[in-house]
């Protein structure tokens, strides 16, 4: 199992272009320092999550070049262990599956299939095809009505974000068992396609080996993994991607190369006018964002206004809820450039309402990716919240 014993995470301001250059050129040259991420403009603030044996030179590097800093955390691994403390065992009864603990992928998928036993008119059981690695990637489809619109959701596409499966799976609950009116109607006015985990094999390698793995697990001769949001056909490779296999956001050695991006493609092509997607959402972690195409240009989609707009009350809706503050606007805009993304690729191809969620904590966040437990159901009740209100004024828009 991989260990952090004393890395550190550190927040650094670049005040100046010294500073953006300085910290290009340590990504580039440093195997030890985890950057959440690129160094690309003045006035950016940064997470790096550096190893033990690095943090004396990077110290001695913000000294010297003055660079404004925080350290969030300074023995990342004791995140890691509260993170492993809170996952149910194999084996745990499903008829207990709740939102105080995270699970392994085997409980996940049995948990799905009871589903279709107690709500046998309602859900099925659906199989995108094999991972990298053989495992299924599954998902369900909730219907009441087969001339419903839907809505497509996906999620754990970056392994080591484990609140996003465990927000979609709530989304499944909600829509299932809530004694809302309004949740029940909009249960019934559209049809819920969800994926709780896209990246099953890298999802399971963070139980088992690295908490903090992102990418699937193909083997390119001596490193591992493609980061599944680079790899779609959509300005691949263009911006805010690695061509280097050891990168963490490596976009793989060709547009599409992946089996799990082939599967997903191939999935929504066989269904976005059968099932009428009209509606796409990615959910991510971290940094509190409503985001919406495009990820590799700075120009506007063409329905920007409205899907701002739509993200904007999201936005009002989680901050209603919880007060939890979200951003939202195109994703050149918002987080950073990416380019070969899912939610870009899915508007592309026909889908007007295409959103990627970052969910908690904020962009400075001393958890990063390891969200405590007791924050999983806050976080997927406001998540639907957000999608709640994009859907119903999506709806509004079209009346």
């Amino acid at each position: 199992m991989a260990r952090y014993d004393n890395y550190r995470i550190y927040n650094v301001e670049f005040s100046n272009e010294k500073h953006v250059q300085l910290f290009k050129e340590l990504e580039e040259q440093s195997d030890s320092m985890s950057f959440i991420g690129h160094p690309r403009e003045v006035g950016q603030k940064l997470s790096i999550l550096v190893a033990a044996h690095k943090v004396a030179d990077l110290t001695l590097l913000l000294k010297h070049y003055q660079v404004t800093h925080r350290i969030l955390t300074y023995n990342f691994q004791e995140k890691i262990d509260r993170s492993y403390s809170s996952v149910a065992a194999i084996g745990t009864d499903v008829a207990k599956f709740d939102w105080h603990h995270f699970y392994h992928l085997e409980t996940i998928y049995e948990w799905m299939n009871s589903l279709t036993k107690l709500y046998p008119k309602l859900i099925t059981i659906l199989d995108m095809g094999e991972s990298t690695q053989g495992t299924a990637i599954k998902g369900i489809k909730l219907s009441h009505k087969s001339a419903n619109k839907t809505i497509f959701i996906e999620a754990g596409i970056h392994a080591r974000e484990w609140i996003a499966p465990a927000a979609a799976n709530y989304i499944i609950n909600n829509l299932l068992t809530s004694t809302s009116q309004d949740v029940q109607n909009l249960a019934k006015s559209y049809n819920w396609i969800i994926f709780p985990c896209i990246n099953p094999d890298g999802y399971r390698f963070t139980f088992e080996y690295d908490r903090m793995w992102r990418k699937n697990r193909q083997l390119f001769t001596t490193t591992y993994g493609v980061d599944l949001n680079r790899n779609y056909p959509i300005h691949w490779n263009s911006t805010g991607s690695s061509k280097d296999p050891c990168r963490y956001d490596y976009a793989g050695p060709s547009e599409g190369s992946e089996l799990e991006t082939q599967r997903l493609i191939k999935f929504i092509q066989d269904n976005v006018s059968k099932e009428q997607i009209r509606t796409y959402i990615a959910l991510h972690s971290y940094s509190q964002m409503i985001m919406f195409p495009y990820g590799y240009s700075k120009d506007r989609a063409p329905n920007y206004d409205d899907l701002k707009e739509l993200g904007q009350r999201a936005s009002a809706a989680i901050k209603k809820l919880s007060g939890k503050i979200y951003t939202t606007g195109s994703l050149m805009e918002t987080i950073y450039p990416s380019s070969g993304g899912s939610v870009d690729w899915a508007y592309a191809n026909g889908i007007p309402i295409a959103y990627t969620f970052e969910l908690r904590g904020p962009p400075d966040s001393e958890d990063m990716f390891l969200l405590p437990a007791e924050e999983i159901l806050p976080t997927a009740q406001e998540t639907f919240a957000a999608i709640r209100s994009i859907v119903e004024g999506a709806a509004d828009k079209e009346k």
